[in-house]
């Protein structure tokens, strides 16, 4: 071989090499750059869920926990509601949201996932929402407060109380599809809501509304408690 040939060999791979090296660099800068974009992205969304106000409602069934929600919608509230986990799992399933289906279908997700699982699921609800403030409704235990406030330190906590006597009669005029359509359905359903841990959550919430009153009355107590605890975190 000449020397004037394997120059021009050697030229040939040098340029190669130059090239793909090149191309190298550029590739690298570019996948350095996006992965600063996604960061910041990221960074931004972290940023706005821990800014976000999230109260956490728990209350025995047909305590009066929609009408908590209902005056928090009006208040500039968006709503996630934590045993819409469980419906969704029980329409996945093909079966149908009675109480004994949801009740099986709660307890089976917590054995296998872990207390936490619903609130757990109920983070990516929050974080999209696009309110600034959340009521999460329907906490039924302390791991999930805990989970909560894991993920939102502005988190607080409201219960909502009313006897058994009104609970039922209100469940059984709702007439909702996995209401209790008599007292033993609904002591079942009520024993099933502590056996998860309920009633500690009941017991550890910052401020507790009783529901025993006229409607507006109740509503007026809401509002008082929703403003309490603005006042505590968006000042």
């Amino acid at each position: 071989m000449s020397k004037a040939m394997k120059l021009l060999i050697d030229s040939d791979i040098y340029n190669s090499f130059f090239t793909i090296s090149l191309l190298f660099l550029i590739n690298a800068f570019n996948l350095k750059n996006y992965l600063l974009a996604q960061n910041t992205v990221m960074g931004k969304d972290m940023e706005m869920s821990t800014k976000k106000l999230v109260v956490g409602l728990a209350g025995m069934p047909g305590a009066g926990k929609s009408v908590v929600v209902n005056v928090a919608v009006k208040m500039g509230y968006g709503v996630v509601v934590m045993g819409d986990v469980v419906r969704e799992e029980a329409a996945k399933r093909r079966l149908e949201p009675t109480p004994e289906n949801l009740g099986k279908i709660m307890l089976e997700l917590r054995e296998k996932e872990g207390n936490n699982v619903i609130a757990k699921r109920c983070v990516s609800k929050i974080e999209k929402a696009k309110e600034q403030k959340v009521i999460v409704d329907g906490v039924r235990s302390l791991s999930e407060v805990e989970e909560f406030k894991k993920h939102f330190p502005k988190f607080t906590l409201i219960a909502v109380h009313a006897s058994p006597e009104t609970r039922f009669k209100r469940l059984y005029h709702r007439g909702r599809s996995d209401d209790p359509k008599n007292f033993e359905v609904f002591h079942e359903r009520d024993m099933r809501e502590l056996s998860v841990g309920l009633g500690k959550a009941i017991a550890m919430a910052e401020h507790i509304i009783i529901n025993e009153e006229k409607l507006e009355t109740v509503k007026e107590k809401i509002r008082e408690v929703l403003e309490k605890v603005e006042r505590k975190w968006m000042r």
